[in-house]
């Protein structure tokens, strides 16, 4: 089988890994997002997808604008693929792209469709607490993740699950749901199951604002804000910004939601129910565990924090560093 293939980010590379390895596919080509300036250096940086295109020696195309790139078009017409494999590709493909391969485009998205269309599935689900998630692979037409349905895998989410612990697992998931969806594809097993419009939800790209902790919302809140968006959730202490990486819920529903490691904490529940304090204020600091802080509804652990040009550091290691005293607020002046 004969392939192109779509895709940027590392949530896409295990897919394109996986159709490489197989000696039952064709990679003739990849395309992917233009070159960007990261780091401190603003060096221009491939895709993590051109990276390993360039390692096995693959045509890449990055045009700026698909739809309006002659050049690339040109390329995908002359391919005769027989199908293009998309994978957080981050444009729309045209219906003259999407007419091209004769089994059409598939898709591998990160949520149970018609669940969270869109750039962000994974950083919303986790937001709106979602207790599982998924991927679909699906037919592409030209809406944006409006195609009939192929197949679907599905995922629990646990309290403790944020972005960086499940979008590894759900893209090598998704390599192998698109391995099984071609294989079904090309022996005409497969039979698409158009979505249900009424029952869709959306995941827009992510802004800025996004980010921004607002400690008046309840602790389990914050608690899928800082999961679902990390590692960019903020709020500000003595004036400055800080990232809020790890947070937990208190309070006797989360305690068999949670491993032997948080024992002490659970141990020490009874002593610290009754405390209150402003919003964003330190009511306690628990050994090995970090600050405590309240909430507009209830308390919040905060487990893992990154002051601004500093590493990561726990909960306990930031109220040590910070000699943190109970009463400070971690709020806007």
């Amino acid at each position: 089988m004969k392939i192109v293939f779509f895709g940027t980010p590392d949530f896409a590379v295990p897919t394109l890994a996986r159709l490489l390895g197989d000696s039952s596919f064709q990679v003739l080509g990849v395309v992917t997002q233009p070159d960007k300036r990261r780091g401190r250096g603003n060096q221009l940086s491939p895709s993590p997808v051109k990276q390993l295109a360039l390692a096995h020696q693959l045509p890449c195309w990055q045009p700026p604008r698909l739809k309006k790139c002659p050049e690339t078009l040109a390329h995908l017409a002359e391919s005769q693929a027989d199908v293009f494999v998309v994978v957080a590709y981050g444009q729309l493909l045209s219906p003259e792209i999407l007419a091209m391969p004769c089994l059409g485009c598939i898709n591998v998205h990160g949520s149970l469709l018609p669940a969270y269309r869109g750039a962000a599935p994974l950083q919303w689900s986790l937001y709106h607490g979602e207790t599982e998630t998924g991927v679909t692979t699906m037919l592409m037409d030209e809406g944006m993740d409006t195609g009939a349905m192929l197949l679907k895998t599905v995922i629990p989410l646990q309290l403790l699950d944020s972005l960086a612990s499940i979008s590894d697992r759900l893209a090598q998931l998704g390599a192998d749901l698109l391995i099984e969806t071609l294989q079904q594809l090309d022996q005409g097993q497969l039979t698409p199951i158009p979505q249900d419009s009424a029952q869709a939800t959306y995941a827009p790209l992510l802004q800025k604002a996004n980010f921004v902790l607002d400690l008046q919302r309840p602790a389990l809140a914050l608690h899928n804000q800082v999961r679902g968006f990390y590692p960019q959730a903020l709020t500000t202490f003595r004036g400055q910004p800080l990232k809020i990486l790890a947070t937990l819920p208190l309070g006797e529903a989360y305690w068999p939601l949670l491993g032997p490691d948080f024992a002490p904490l659970i141990q020490a529940w009874p002593s610290l129910a009754s405390l209150q304090g402003r919003v964003g204020e330190v009511v306690a600091i628990l050994k090995n565990y970090g600050p405590i802080i309240q909430t507009g509804v209830g308390l919040l652990l905060l487990r893992e924090l990154q002051p601004t040009g500093k590493r990561p550091q726990s909960g306990w290691d930031f109220a040590n560093g910070q000699r943190l005293n109970i009463g400070e607020q971690f709020l806007p002046d």
